[in-house]
């Protein structure tokens, strides 16, 4: 079947069937008898010419990390479900953290004409900057702040700073196991929010024992048995990730250490690791599948209405008591 025998079976010009094709005005009579022809023989237009006529897609592009995170996969979830409703399909490009690979999936994805592109970023580099800066389409920035983008992103910063706060309560020998600090969120708002609350508890941030690790449970096992080495008198360690923190519980009941009694230790994520980790772990959860849908339904309105005023978001958090921390839940 094609627009031509359409009309003929329904009695109508070809240039009408086209109109009702594209949503353009046809009378209600006209409609109906065009609707009941398309159901009759299960017609349905070329994808590819429609993508001609107006240049839209209804594809779009979703640059992620790492596949097998879990805050990732349920922030894709929450993008798939309002993309989905809203008439988008969703192209998935994994990273595994390569920052070039990064760079490589925003031109890929703008030259095969998606209509938009969410990005699930970490560090940002002038070559990230450059080409963002030349698409043609609209683009979302999720879970990272980038000035003069559309983002939603996380209160790393206050979230640290509570959890830290928290671990202070009875703790007096703090340290701390962070991430990469060229990323912005994990890395370096999250140490910060970890040393303005150890100065504000009246301790030496200078004086306190800092890892930088890896986002895995492997890392957070080593980072934990080299600052123990060296500072035996560690009372309590805040960790970037709840795999890291999950890491560190291993090494600490591994050597025999009592947790909290002896260390408390504190992720973020609030992850399965950390609720299936023994002891359970105190830990920040954080809103991702709704900041999925938020970051979704900000490029939506993009391509629905044009809008084209930056927006930001930043969602909140709630801390998750464990058993980990002596400070505990009710």
């Amino acid at each position: 079947m094609n627009i031509n025998e359409i009309a003929k079976l329904a009695g109508v010009s070809r240039a009408t069937v086209s109109r009702f094709l594209n949503d353009g005005y046809v009378s209600e009579d006209k409609k109906e008898k065009i609707r009941k022809v398309i159901e009759e023989t299960g017609y349905k237009p070329s994808a590819q010419a429609q993508t001609l006529r107006t240049k839209k897609t209804n594809l779009i592009g979703v640059i992620i990390p790492k596949i097998n995170s879990a805050s990732i996969s349920r922030m894709v979830a929450g993008i798939s479900a309002v993309l989905s409703k809203a008439g988008y399909q969703l192209l998935l490009a994994n990273t595994d953290n390569d920052e070039k690979e990064e760079v490589k999936y925003l031109r890929v994805l703008a030259e095969n004409q998606v209509d938009g592109i969410i990005l699930i970023g970490t560090v940002f580099t002038a070559a990230h900057k450059k080409v963002l800066k030349e698409l043609a389409v609209p683009v979302v920035i999720l879970g990272q702040s980038l000035a003069g983008y559309s983002c939603v992103y996380h209160d790393d910063y206050h979230a640290a700073y509570d959890l830290t706060s928290l671990l202070l309560a009875h703790g007096k020998h703090p340290a701390c196991i962070g991430v990469l600090e060229r990323d912005e969120a994990a890395g370096k708002r999250r140490k910060e929010g970890f040393l303005d609350a150890v100065r504000d508890a009246g301790i030496g941030a200078d004086r306190v024992p800092y890892a930088e690790g890896k986002f895995s449970m492997d890392s957070g096992y080593e980072q934990t048995k080299r600052l123990l080495c060296e500072n035996p008198e560690i009372d309590s360690i805040f960790c970037a990730t709840d795999s890291i923190a999950t890491g560190g519980v291993t090494y600490l009941r591994e050597t025999g250490r009592r947790v909290p009694e002896e260390i408390q230790i504190a992720g973020i994520g609030d992850s399965e690791t950390a609720r299936v980790c023994v002891p359970r772990l105190t830990t920040v959860h954080y809103y991702y599948k709704t900041s999925g849908e938020e970051a979704a339904r900000m490029l939506v309105n993009m391509l629905s209405a044009g809008d084209q005023i930056r927006r930001e978001v930043k969602m909140g958090y709630e801390i998750v008591y464990g058993k980990s921390t002596i400070v505990q839940g009710e």
